[in-house]
């Protein structure tokens, strides 16, 4: 097993890509904290790990908010003793839709709080444990919009920015043997996704997208959980400061 005997926090444990990406991890090894703002739905995942023979734990926790942060950081070294793994998954878009001209200005700063804020805090928690250890991955979650969108101004900003910090802790890091990598997913069949848009209009619009990528189809929680796998695993020990894109080659 690719992460036996390492310790992973997975933020957005109750969404699909953060579950998925939980579960996955416990059946290659790791001992995995969850954490999420729903932390029943985080207690959830867990009980389906802990019945398929994993272990680990469950946290509500705002990223947003420091206090919150360092608590779940450093409830989670002194339940577990080590952070070998960091994947911050837990994030999203509140302005989808809005025109140059109609930005607003709580929105905005909600979508920074929640994508670059929260991963910049947890990210700086981590590394206060991992750099003592001299271990560590780290993996982020940026977004194929990060090269800029017409219509996500404010959420693509934030995914940009998850991206250059990403590149900036990886080289004040690497000297620790910490690496640090970004995750740009595409389109991604999750169920937040269908109940924001109901089930008719998911499905075009799911079918129009697969029809654009040369792979046919949209992406699964399961084929980010893969990648966030190789990247947090020591076959990836080598590679930091990259952003791997999950596109199903929808920017060739």
């Amino acid at each position: 097993m690719r992460l036996e005997g390492k310790t992973a926090l997975v933020t957005g444990a109750a969404g699909g890509i953060g579950s998925a990406t939980a579960q996955r991890f416990a059946r290659e090894g790791a001992k995995v904290i969850l954490a999420d703002l729903d932390p029943e739905g985080c207690r959830k995942v867990l009980d389906g790990i802990v019945a398929a023979g994993g272990n680990g734990s469950a946290h509500g926790a705002d990223r947003t908010d420091e206090a919150q942060v360092i608590g779940l950081f450093g409830e989670a070294l002194e339940r577990h003793g080590r952070l070998d793994i960091l994947v911050n998954i837990a994030g999203g878009d509140v302005e989808p839709a809005a025109s140059v001209e109609e930005i607003d200005v709580e929105r905005m700063s909600r979508n920074i709080d929640m994508n670059l804020k929260s991963c910049i805090l947890c990210c700086r928690e981590a590394a206060k444990i991992m750099k003592p250890q001299g271990y560590g991955r780290i993996v982020n979650m940026s977004s194929l919009v990060y090269r800029g969108s017409p219509a996500q101004f404010s959420y693509s900003a934030s995914k940009g920015g998850v991206f250059s910090f990403t590149r900036s802790i990886a080289l004040a890091l690497g000297g620790f043997n910490i690496t640090a990598n970004a995750l740009a997913p595409a389109i991604i069949e999750v169920d937040a996704f269908q109940r924001a848009l109901g089930p008719e209009r998911w499905k075009a619009m799911a079918e129009a997208t697969a029809a654009r990528y040369p792979l046919g189809r949209i992406g699964t929680p399961d084929d980010v959980a893969s990648a966030a796998l190789f990247l947090a695993s020591d076959e990836a020990s080598f590679i930091t400061g990259q952003l791997l894109e999950i596109s199903g080659g929808a920017r060739l």
